[in-house]
């Protein structure tokens, strides 16, 4: 959603609202990101690389949407940094309007529940759910300062992506189906207390998608579960299913709605009674 200012030579001038998106220099992130872009967003990326060519490609493709974009370093994990980049994002775009969570880690080995260690559980912890708590909280507090959050016609979004995994089981992920069911819990808890600040927050849960992530844990599982009927949609979920949903919500599309998980799964959450 756009807006326009007046500035002092009576010239209308196009007010872009800016998001920030972790984990978006490749996958899901990427495909958020291009969402966003194509919406009218400038987009300001964060991710856990230094930046490199690679970050430069990612930075052009955006570009060529029209948005402006910029990449900044950083480990969600590295919570002291937070308010650091958050200050530095609002300094070089002179605000924020959506903060979309996608960085997070896999189970990774798949591991047995009875055998899951301390440290790979708390890494989990530390990524997925303390990360994004931590994030969300910073970038909140400043757009709640914000005086002209109810006047300038700009709609305000925290997105959180979540999983399937919030929900439907999995033994040997028990670290990443916990740490997302959190998430689902704090979209939740930041709806009521955001929705009278004029912030609305959703959260997405994707299905079966296809990324370098699924691919890392091999997808011969899935493809037969797909084969069996178990999607309704008969497909791999991809990145640019991801970019529509984010897109459609952070451009205030849906705009009474808050605090909802939406699968974006191609009906995998509908259960057949036979």
């Amino acid at each position: 959603m756009r807006n326009t200012n007046v500035s002092e030579n009576s010239v209308e001038k196009e007010v872009k609202p800016v998001a920030l998106v972790t984990g978006g220099r490749q996958g899901l992130g990427l495909g958020a990101a291009k969402g966003l872009a194509l919406r009218g967003f400038d987009v300001a990326i964060v991710d856990l690389s230094e930046p490199d060519s690679a970050t430069d490609l990612v930075l052009q493709e955006l570009r060529e949407f029209g948005a402006t974009a910029r990449y900044y370093q950083l480990d969600i994990s590295r919570v002291e940094r937070h308010q650091e980049v958050v200050d530095q994002i609002w300094e070089d775009f002179g605000r924020l309007d959506c903060l979309h969570n996608n960085a997070g880690i896999a189970a990774r080995p798949l591991t047995d529940i009875l055998e899951l260690s301390p440290d790979a559980f708390d890494r989990a912890v530390d990524i997925n759910l303390r990360g994004t708590f931590f994030l969300s909280q910073t970038v909140a507090s400043r757009m709640v300062e914000d005086p002209d959050r109810f006047s300038d016609g700009i709609y305000r979004s925290i997105i959180i992506v979540t999983s399937i995994a919030a929900e439907l089981v999995s033994p040997d992920r028990a670290q990443y189906n916990i740490t997302k069911a959190g998430l689902s819990m704090l979209a939740k808890i930041l709806s009521y207390r955001l929705g009278p600040e004029g912030i609305a927050v959703h959260e997405i849960r994707p299905g079966f998608m296809q990324t370098a992530m699924t691919a890392s844990a091999g997808s011969l599982e899935i493809e037969a579960a797909i084969a069996d009927g178990r999607v309704p949609l008969s497909r791999w979920g991809d990145a640019d299913d991801i970019g529509t949903a984010v897109g459609t919500l952070a451009s205030g599309d849906l705009p009474y709605m808050t605090g909802q998980p939406i699968w974006i799964a191609g009906g995998l959450n509908v259960v057949k009674a036979t």
